[in-house]
Parts: C-alpha cells; sequence; structure tokens
C-alpha cells in the first residue's frame, strides 16, 4: 500500500508518498494554504487520490523533545483530517527535517526562489522515509 506523509506548515504543506511496497519516499507535491476547511478537504483529496493505506504527519517537537504550538497544530490537522478519511494516521517525530532539506537543496546548488517551493515535499519525504526505515527496522529484528 501506499503512504502519505505530510508536512505541515503555517503557509504550505509538503506531501510525500512511498511507493506500494513502503520501502522508498518520494516527493508528491507542495499545497499552499487557504484556510483550515479547504486545506483539510484538498489534503483529504491527495490521500484519496493516491488511494493511501495510512498517513504519517510530521510532528514537530522541540530540540528537548517538548511538545509547542507547532505540535498542537499538526495534532489537531490531524484529528480534523481523520474526518474526511478512512485510513490510519500516526505520527512521525520530525526534528531537523526542514533543516536537513534545506541543507540537502543548498547543497546541490539551487537557487534561494527555488528551494522555497521544493523544500517542504523534501522534508516531507524524509519524515515519510524516516518513518519507512524505521518500520522496516523493526521487522528486521523481530
Amino acid at each position: 500500500m501506499k503512504i502519505v506523509a505530510l508536512d505541515i506548515g503555517t503557509v504550505r504543506i509538503g506531501v510525500a508518498a512511498s511507493d506500494i511496497m513502503e520501502i522508498i519516499a518520494s516527493a508528491y507535491t507542495v499545497y499552499r494554504r487557504k484556510d483550515f476547511k479547504s486545506d483539510i478537504k484538498a489534503i483529504a483529496d491527495i490521500i484519496n487520490n493516491l488511494q493511501a493505506g495510512q498517513v504519517v504527519i510530521g510532528l514537530p517537537l522541540k530540540m528537548d523533545g517538548s511538545e509547542g504550538q507547532s505540535v498542537e497544530m499538526a495534532r489537531n490537522f490531524g484529528e480534523e483530517l481523520s474526518n474526511l478519511v478512512s485510513v490510519p494516521i500516526v505520527y512521525q517525530d520530525e526534528r531537523l527535517s526542514t533543516v536537513t532539506a534545506q541543507k540537502i537543496l543548498i547543497e546541490s546548488g539551487m537557487r534561494r526562489e527555488k528551494r522555497k517551493d521544493k523544500v517542504d515535499s523534501l522534508a516531507a519525504t524524509i519524515i515519510l522515509q524516516t518513518y519507512l526505515d524505521k518500520r522496516s527496522n523493526m521487522k528486521d529484528n523481530k
């Protein structure tokens, strides 16, 4: 089944999807936010169109592991999204995913203007790949 990951920001939502074997994460799109109700509907449509079997939402924990306002926003988004999609929603620690995405794009030589459009979907890809790798390692250790 495909798994979709979301990097939820205040301006944009990065979306990534796995292959059906649940091995490789790829950037899918960046959704520019409008208003909460429209955002939830648009993301639910993406999830349904991709026929995802699960959704992973990045949880922006603080560096010390505590939760702040951004975590509350991500959880609220997930709760509302669960009313429109019939697949499990899980949360994945996303600390430093955006920083890592920025670093990758800078090292690739991408100009600042283009990085803005790519960083969120790349961050979602990093969140999803981390989740997939963690699951794979847990299966291997059984």
